[in-house]
């Protein structure tokens, strides 16, 4: 008798640490969080605070980071599939390159949130949650706008243009939003691009990455800018260009009272570039409050597996070549040296120390 009782309390037990593993509110769910890279900052933020927000409501997180391969973003989610995971949340790499798996999830019954970068060419991404990306651009746009002085007549000066990857979607809601406001200016001669490079294709840095950003400011100041011209701004999507950018402004000896640095826009306020913004390298950078973002994609999972329709507030924008996929946009604001310590420290994205 004493054996049979012990067997059932063992079982019992197994049974209830079964039944504990992963559980969270609505049942007992897994949720996949894929991330792109862990190379640039924001995305250990993303992912982090997507964990930090999951776990808080008591869900089990599988967070997996990429290293920027589309192979193994690719496996990491076919094993959160195989693993049970009820809801997928992923930043893809190549937001084309999911088609398959994304057929997998579907077929599991997994439903699957796009977070920040669209996924194209599948009927099976459920949502998209992420920033108003042209409004991203339009704030870019904006800013050099203003510091130029363009609405009051003033130029010419000089710009030269860039793009984000061509593989992110999201890099052409950043280039029309600013080209929404720039355009004009380029057309009435205020603004003149000595290289003459304006189209997407010209202008985009494959995978935002430095380096190649860097190369690309090396070239046009060789041939454009080496007799003496001013250069007086740079249309930067984003900080990981606007990094290499400002690197080759420095090894080209700008930052002097003779060779001032253009205005130079970026967007995450990655640590760097908010150091760049304080000494005076980089002029803004759009703030993307990622803890908001998360905030959202968990009442998107929450109402999930409630078996409810996800919050939404876009159904027209974010066409993945497919479908319509039904967004949330949160709204972006940009930093300055003259707000950064209300929007980044007084909220507490950063310490003073971070940014030493």
């Amino acid at each position: 008798m004493r054996r049979k009782l012990s067997l059932v309390l063992i079982l019992t037990l197994l049974i209830s640490m079964f039944a504990m593993t992963g559980c969270g509110q609505g049942g007992g769910n897994l949720i996949g969080v894929a991330m792109p890279t862990q190379s640039l900052q924001r995305w250990n933020q993303d992912g982090e605070n997507m964990k930090k927000q999951l776990e808080a409501k008591g869900y089990q997180v599988d967070l997996q980071y990429a290293n920027n391969d589309v192979n193994m973003q690719i496996q990491q989610i076919e094993n959160m599939i195989t693993k049970g995971c009820k809801v997928l949340v992923i930043a893809s790499i190549d937001g084309s390159a999911l088609t398959d798996v994304l057929k997998k999830a579907a077929d599991a019954k997994v439903k699957v949130i796009a977070y920040d970068r669209l996924i194209m060419q599948s009927e099976h991404v459920d949502y998209y949650a992420t920033f108003d990306n042209f409004k991203v651009g339009v704030l870019q746009g904006s800013y050099i706008e203003e510091a130029l002085g363009l609405k009051d007549g003033k130029g010419p000066y000089n710009i030269e243009l860039f793009a984000g990857s061509p593989d992110d979607n999201n890099a052409y809601f950043f280039n029309d939003g600013a080209m929404s406001v720039l355009q004009k200016y380029i057309d009435n001669g205020q603004l003149r691009i000595p290289s003459g490079q304006t189209e997407f294709t010209k202008i985009a840095i494959q995978g935002w990455d430095s380096a190649k950003a860097q190369a690309r400011m090396d070239n046009l100041i060789t041939a454009f800018y080496s007799g003496g011209e001013k250069l007086d701004a740079v249309l930067s999507p984003n900080d990981s260009l606007a990094i290499g950018i400002i690197a080759s402004l420095d090894s080209n000896g700008y930052g002097t009272a003779d060779k001032p640095y253009p205005v130079i826009t970026g967007q995450d306020c990655d640590k760097p570039n908010v150091k760049a913004m304080i000494e005076g390298k980089q002029s803004m950078s759009v703030f993307k409050d990622t803890r908001t973002l998360a905030a959202k994609v968990v009442e998107m999972v929450d109402a999930l597996l409630q078996g409810k329709e996800a919050p939404v507030n876009d159904t027209k924008t974010y066409n993945n070549g497919v479908k319509i996929v039904p967004s949330y946009l949160c709204e972006p604001v940009f930093a300055d040296k003259n707000n950064y310590k209300q929007l980044l420290i007084d909220s507490g994205y950063y310490t003073e120390a971070d940014i030493q």
